[in-house]
């Protein structure tokens, strides 16, 4: 470090140089033109504290760094592009100004604490806890990566209810497949084939032909779509072979020989491709006087009907794809499979026992 006089200019020269830690590449600022001895101190100083810093950054970085190449990495190995999207989004929305010039190691679990009261603390729990899941990925890579000794973010409770927003009943399924039937819906057949299996939106959707066996009444549902990543493996990663109920094998006959030449099972729409599936739905519901229920709420409806009928909640869940039981929980909850029979050992009384005569007491009237 140091400082000089340029006879040549007739101005001063403040510099500082200083090595990595680490990699001892050294790292070297320099300014010109300055108007003093004075001056050039004062600036000397302040180069100092700048090559410290920029030095310090290449070991331990600031958020908006550590957070990027968190997400990078993930991408690279482990995320499909709607993982590493949503991520994205989130981080840079909730975290990036906030915590810009922030070194990882200075931030404390109550300054994420604040972060997340501040940014989401008026949305649903299910956001939040979105939010801290980021945050604390992104310092458990840091930890991985030998940036700091452990991960800050503090351990927190959601409240985030296990609720299915609406199912329709069996009833009422019946009802909106006869009348789509009746008035020859486009989306008949996708409605039909939720509610017959389970399958997710993004599953009907990659679905062909050659994935359907009509002779041993199965489907093998091992990819699935979404209009960010394209056609990708099923959500939980795992294939899954679901069985074709009889009814639904008439349904699944009669399209093909509607549409002999097409590749994939559902015809595709411009609704469908704009993820609009779930107003159309609703439309038809609300016009037929049904419960307006979402197009995902299709797939719990087929479990609650299906866990209502007796069916093992095991062979659900492995049907419908869930690989947590704590999911699986909720819609043994919604069908009321885990109360079923236990009000079959209260007898308190015989109702049917002929009830005495209700006599009024009170003084007599004697004449």
């Amino acid at each position: 470090m140091g400082i000089k006089f340029d006879s040549n200019s007739k101005t001063w020269i403040a510099w500082h140089v200083e090595r990595h830690p680490i990699t001892r590449v050294p790292k070297t600022l320099r300014r010109k033109n300055l108007k003093s001895e004075a001056e050039a101190k004062r600036v000397e100083k302040e180069l100092v504290g700048k090559v410290k810093q920029a030095l310090l950054e290449t070991v331990i970085p600031t958020w908006p760094k550590l957070a990027t190449a968190y997400m990078d990495s993930k991408r690279l190995c482990d995320w499909n592009e709607k993982t590493y999207q949503n991520c994205k989004i989130c981080l840079e929305a909730h975290t990036f100004e906030k915590w810009k010039n922030k070194r990882i190691d200075t931030i404390t679990p109550q300054e994420i604490k604040d972060l997340i009261v501040e940014r989401v603390g008026n949305t649903s729990p299910s956001n939040q806890q979105t939010l801290l899941k980021f945050i604390r990925g992104t310092f458990q890579y840091a930890v991985d990566s030998g940036m700091i000794p452990r991960n800050p973010s503090p351990n927190i409770r959601f409240k985030v209810g296990n609720k299915i927003k609406k199912v329709l009943t069996e009833e009422q399924a019946r009802l909106l497949l006869e009348t789509a039937k009746q008035y020859e819906h486009e989306w008949y057949y996708h409605w039909a084939l939720a509610l017959y299996t389970g399958m997710r939106n993004g599953e009907m959707y990659s679905l062909t032909w050659d994935r359907v066996n009509f002779e041993s009444r199965t489907i093998l549902v091992d990819s699935s779509w979404n209009k960010v990543d394209g056609f990708k493996e099923t959500k939980t990663g795992n294939d899954r072979i679901v069985e074709i109920a009889p009814t639904l094998l008439t349904v699944l006959k009669e399209l093909k020989l509607k549409q002999f030449d097409s590749h994939f099972v559902l015809q595709r729409s411009r609704n469908w491709e704009k993820g609009e599936q779930a107003r159309v739905l609703r439309m038809f519901l609300q016009g037929i006087g049904l419960p307006q229920v979402r197009f995902h709420d299709l797939r719990a409806t087929w479990a609650t009907i299906m866990l209502g009928k007796g069916v093992p909640p095991i062979k659900v869940m492995n049907m419908g794809g869930w690989v947590s039981l704590k999911t699986m929980q909720i819609y043994i909850r919604k069908a009321g499979v885990d109360i079923h029979g236990i009000t079959d050992v209260l007898d308190l009384h015989n109702p049917s026992r002929q009830t005495a005569d209700v006599v009024v007491l009170g003084k007599s009237n004697k004449s």
